[in-house]
């Protein structure tokens, strides 16, 4: 009896298939696909990024314009006994001749011959603040009055665009409120070096201007307001919902009320934050009588809003910590809370505090909820005088004023947007940082 022959070709381990060549293209072209689509967020990401500081920097630099004002006591204190309320009754109409003539005396002192025909047709260079500006320096001194005192006023919007390039002379032909010979003005006093272009300090800790004073605006009295409702935010949100969090994963009994309880949460995440507006407005303020656009509402309205995130988050890290942790300090004779306070969240509280500060971020940077309490309705002017007036006082929010300036006419105002973007985004990206140094720092492994 013989064996049959074998006709199968025997293959060599260093021979490659036709099928194990396809699995290796297929996964070459996985491999591409994906640099492909990193390479494409990253490009979008610069072009964003690119975008929103060559837009929004020249917000922090502003033009100045120095020039010696002769504080004439004719005008300012007439009767000569340097009383301060005498003289704050001489509004800012009695400083604005002497601002004009200084200004003017300046540009024939500087150019031989004036180009312009009265003192009056200075008030194109000059911002409509410099007047409050000076007024309030010689009320909190006024021994300066009588003297020429050197002062550094802001110049309008109109020069401080043409020294950015944002109006060119081309744009001026139909503005009524700057023309070519003012242009001219301005190049031959920056030469001279009495209009310069400075670091923009005011814009970080000032306030809000009306519409015909942009270069006056500021971010500072938006940013208090944004920190009052963080405040309320964290001090609600948290304890909350890490409270929720520990009973519906530890001790919450498994029946279909925990489960419509969880669906509703995970439903509550994903609604639009405008109805948590809706809602605010109709339980806080129309209901409950809190003040309208108070840093106390829009930070109720966030905590309702952030609640879910923080849940989500931290029953997820609750939920990955190993279930021996549990079983060993049982074993041992710890209680069930014994067992999840002083094992369980401990080993979680690197994941509670990562979502519980990308959730206060996402409350930082909405805007539609606060739209509907009104806090874009009122831009505050002045800082608060304490705490309780910061929560209670109207004030506005660095997404509210964004948008407030965004909307408005003045070119000079769409600038600043971008610029107030570009303080939003550091204060995002700083709480971002933040989470990943606390997740690091406590961060234990098993």
């Amino acid at each position: 009896m013989t064996d049959a022959t074998n006709n199968t070709p025997k293959s060599s381990l260093l021979t490659v298939s036709p099928r194990v060549k396809q699995r290796n293209a297929a996964e070459a072209r996985f491999k591409m696909y994906g640099i492909a689509a990193v390479l494409t967020g990253l490009v979008f990401l610069i072009i964003l990024l690119s975008t929103i500081l060559f837009n929004g920097v020249g917000a922090f630099q502003q033009t100045f314009i120095q020039v010696p004002v002769y504080l004439d006591e004719a005008k300012l204190d007439k009767n000569g006994n340097r009383d301060p309320e005498e003289i704050k009754k001489v509004s800012t109409f009695g400083y604005n001749p002497l601002i004009q003539q200084a200004i003017y005396d300046s540009i024939s002192a500087e150019m031989g011959e004036n180009p312009l025909p009265k003192a009056s047709a200075t008030k194109a260079l000059i911002s409509a603040s410099a007047a409050a500006q000076i007024r309030d320096v010689v009320i909190a001194d006024p021994d300066l009055i009588g003297q020429t005192v050197t002062f550094r006023i802001l110049a309008a919007s109109r020069v401080d665009g043409y020294l950015k390039d944002r109006v060119t002379r081309e744009s001026i032909a139909r503005d009524k409120n700057i023309d070519a010979v003012h242009l001219d003005i301005v190049d031959e006093l920056r030469a001279k070096g009495i209009v310069k272009r400075e670091f923009n300090w005011s814009f970080i800790t000032g306030a809000d201007a009306s519409e015909s004073r942009p270069e006056q605006a500021g971010m500072g009295v938006s940013m208090l307001g944004s920190l009052f409702m963080m405040l309320v935010v964290l001090v609600l949100s948290l304890p909350i919902g890490v409270a929720a969090s520990i009973y519906l994963e530890e001790f919450a009994p498994q029946n279909k009320w925990t489960d419509l309880i969880e669906v509703n949460i995970s439903n509550l995440a994903a609604v639009p934050s405008i109805v948590f507006g809706i809602l605010g407005l109709a339980v806080f303020i129309q209901f409950a009588g809190l003040p309208q656009s108070a840093p106390l509402v829009g930070g109720l309205v966030l905590t309702l809003m952030t609640l879910p995130t923080i849940i989500i988050s931290t029953r997820a890290s609750l939920k990955s910590v190993p279930p021996s942790i549990r079983d060993a300090a049982l074993g041992l004779g710890a209680s069930k809370m014994q067992s999840v306070f002083h094992h369980v969240l401990p080993l979680a509280m690197p994941g509670i505090l990562t979502g519980t500060i990308i959730g206060l971020a996402q409350a930082l940077g909405e805007t539609a909820p606060l739209l509907l309490i009104g806090m874009v309705g009122y831009i505050a002017s002045n800082y608060p005088t304490g705490p309780i007036a910061g929560f209670m006082d109207p004030n506005s929010a660095m997404p509210a004023q964004i948008y407030e300036w965004a909307k408005r006419a003045d070119p000079a105002y769409y600038e600043r947007a971008w610029g107030g973007i570009i303080i939003l985004l550091v204060f995002l990206i700083t709480m971002n940082i933040i989470a990943i140094i606390l997740r690091r720092r406590f961060e234990r492994r098993w």
